[in-house]
């Protein structure tokens, strides 16, 4: 048991003396400042706008949004987007339809309302900014 007992302590001990071959090559989004070096403000990013919609990268990506947002409100009580794209006013607003799969419950059934798990636009429908990407992006759509 001792024996055993002085093996783990010497594996740990070397454990934290070995380096991990690459570790050192890593690069910090935050360059080669310091942890306690003032921050300082991030350029300001501008919401980039489209009046005929963002091109889909592949077939089942959600619309990404075209306009601005933020003055549009959506809390439990109140979905501004469906001001635009609810199904009694899309047609007057000249705006996209929210699809019929936002009104599909979870065991298949077609609801009157919107579902409730479609009902925050936002978790998949984003607009765009002219942000500088953080990393290199190689995706490649077909």
């Amino acid at each position: 048991m001792r024996k055993m007992l002085m093996l783990a302590a010497a594996l740990m001990i070397g454990g934290l003396t070995w380096s991990v071959p690459g570790i050192a090559d890593v690069m910090s989004l935050r360059g080669d400042k310091a942890l306690d070096a003032k921050a300082t403000a991030p350029d300001r990013r501008r919401q980039v706008t489209d009046d005929e919609g963002f091109k889909r990268d592949w077939k089942e990506q959600p619309p990404l949004i075209p306009h601005k947002i933020d003055k549009d409100q959506v809390t439990l009580d109140v979905n501004t987007c469906m001001r635009c794209h609810g199904p009694d006013t899309y047609k007057e607003e000249n705006a996209p339809k929210v699809a019929d799969s936002h009104f599909i419950a979870a065991d298949g059934t077609k609801m009157e309302t919107l579902n409730m798990r479609r009902y925050f636009c936002s978790q998949c429908h984003v607009p765009q900014l002219d942000a500088k990407p953080l990393v290199d992006n190689t995706f490649k759509s077909n």
